[in-house]
């Protein structure tokens, strides 16, 4: 893939990120939690569950079929970074 796809596709994961719904603060609180070694497998498997709606629902096809491990989303969110794209959404940092 890519970085012209990838940076396009990282962007409409955010622009969904902005959506204020429970189901992604959730998920987000989730990862976050990930990030420091508080998450259990059961949460990540939920998390992961709700991203991959997120992908299906903007069409994302070609990412669902990437595993969904806990080092999917770091990679992704570390690409954002090299793309300098801040993919978490400003309504979560406030929370």
């Amino acid at each position: 893939m890519n970085n012209k796809r990838l940076q396009k596709y990282i962007l409409k994961i955010k622009d969904s990120f902005l959506n204020e719904t429970e189901e992604n603060k959730k998920m987000l609180d989730i990862y976050l939690k990930y990030a420091e070694g508080n998450a259990s497998e059961e949460e990540i498997i939920e998390a992961n569950k709700q991203f991959e709606q997120i992908l299906k629902s903007l069409g994302l096809g070609v990412l669902v079929v990437l595993p969904f491990s806990p080092i999917t989303i770091p990679y992704i969110i570390k690409k954002a970074e090299e793309f300098g794209i801040d993919i978490i959404p400003n309504w979560y940092k406030k929370l």
